[in-house]
């Protein structure tokens, strides 16, 4: 079976989900990964390889490439369709009626008001909805991605769940809760991301000022860098937190990841433009409890809220710092919360599953189509129901919310 993942570029949070597939691919075919661009400056600054597994074409360096991996996308017999600007490499597939799977967070991170452009919608008309009759999926990185695209009624119930699914690690017998702090020892917070507005840094600040004056021993790590942080050291120094806060500059992720593994508690603070939240996939593997803002893509589908961590309204702070403080001072919640958190990543979202169930769902769907492996030709037929698969939960099932308010609501009743 050959298979061709297309998008910007390739990073560390897609890697293994790639080689998961590659171990698929090999007996039968081969994958590919086609970068169509060039890794941002800002994300090589956070410690973002800018190396290229072998695996991998590029499409921008010039026209030969270009046409080598279009070549590469329509002789595949599946194309995963990740986000890319260069829609010409798109196009040409979905026009060929060829299996293919777009994969996309939420589309109106703002606000749904942006909906209503006609000139976008028209756009969205042209890319998605008017292949609603071909072999085109949508895999949703995010709990409110289907609601978005349900607003221009595109792919209807070709809409699966999926996410993002960083390195898994296997920690044998040992386990990243026996470096957490010991019931009487200050608690380890951590927060990592950009130091950019929708992140809400400010927020973890406004969470170590209330434990200071809760009387709760603490200290915060904030990983990160960007154009919000000489503002953040200031309102740190400025409300005295410095000795209980420490600004650790960027970090490459296998740093991160050892720090995740030391902390007892990780938070973020992202607004709804956090699509999906690959950190927090991390810190549930490293055993953290987790408080984490509702909105962001990734919460509804990974955490059970008071069970495997603690999920909040973003725009609410008191209720994240409720949290914190609660998970402070019970070290009984917070390892509960971990353990749980760690067993969610190790058994189910994880690259590894994700591939195996999306290679099972490939040939459900191909088959339901007719299509046969080497012919990737307009399909004799369609499907004469929702395509039924046999997993109810977890990556790639049909298990998708449309209405954005009901998906956050759940996340946040606690257990």
């Amino acid at each position: 079976m050959k298979i061709v993942f297309v998008s910007n570029y390739i990073n560390h949070h897609q890697i293994p989900f790639c080689e998961a597939m590659i171990k698929n691919a090999s007996s039968e075919g081969e994958f590919v990964f086609i970068q169509t661009q060039k890794v941002e400056e800002e994300r090589t600054a956070m410690g973002w390889s800018d190396s290229l597994p072998s695996y991998v074409m590029c499409s921008f360096t010039d026209d030969e490439a270009h046409e080598k991996c279009l070549k590469k996308i329509m002789d595949a017999d599946v194309a995963l369709i990740g986000w890319t600007t260069d829609m010409s490499l798109v196009m040409p597939r979905l026009k060929a009626g060829a299996l293919t799977f777009r994969i996309s967070e939420r589309l109106y991170k703002k606000s749904t008001l942006y909906a209503i452009n006609p000139r976008g919608l028209v756009a969205k008309y042209k890319e998605h909805t008017a292949f609603r009759k071909a072999p085109v999926y949508l895999l949703c990185a995010g709990a409110y991605t289907a609601s978005d695209y349900g607003i221009f009624h595109a792919y209807g119930d070709k809409m699966l769940k999926w996410g993002y699914f960083p390195e898994l690690k296997d920690y044998g017998n040992d386990t990243p809760l026996d470096l957490k702090s010991a019931p009487g020892e200050p608690v380890k917070i951590l927060w990592a991301g950009r130091f950019i507005d929708w992140k809400h840094a400010d927020n973890a600040l406004k969470v170590a000022a209330e434990l200071i004056e809760q009387g709760i021993p603490f200290h915060l790590d904030m990983i990160g860098t960007g154009e919000m942080e000489d503002d953040l050291k200031q309102i740190a120094t400025e409300k005295r937190l410095m000795d209980n806060v420490t600004f650790t500059g960027p970090m490459a992720p296998d740093r991160v990841r050892e720090y995740m593994e030391k902390a007892d508690i990780f938070i973020s603070t992202s607004d709804r433009q956090e699509g999906w939240g690959a950190v927090i996939n991390e810190a549930m593997n490293s055993g953290c409890c987790v408080v984490v803002p509702a909105e962001a893509g990734a919460v509804p589908y990974l955490i059970e809220n008071g069970n495997n961590g603690f999920a909040f309204k973003s725009d609410d702070t008191d209720e994240l710092i409720s949290c914190v403080i609660q998970a402070s001072r019970y070290p009984e919640i917070r390892r509960g919360c971990g353990e749980k958190a760690l067993d969610t990543i190790r058994y189910m979202w994880n690259a590894e599953n994700a591939s195996d169930r999306l290679v099972e769902t490939i040939r459900i769907l191909m088959n339901d189509w007719g299509i046969e492996e080497g012919k990737n030709g307009i399909p004799s037929k369609k499907p004469d129901a929702v395509l039924e698969t046999p997993w109810k939960t977890g990556p790639c099932s049909l298990e998708t919310v449309r209405d954005e308010s009901v998906v956050r609501d759940k996340a946040l009743e606690y257990t």
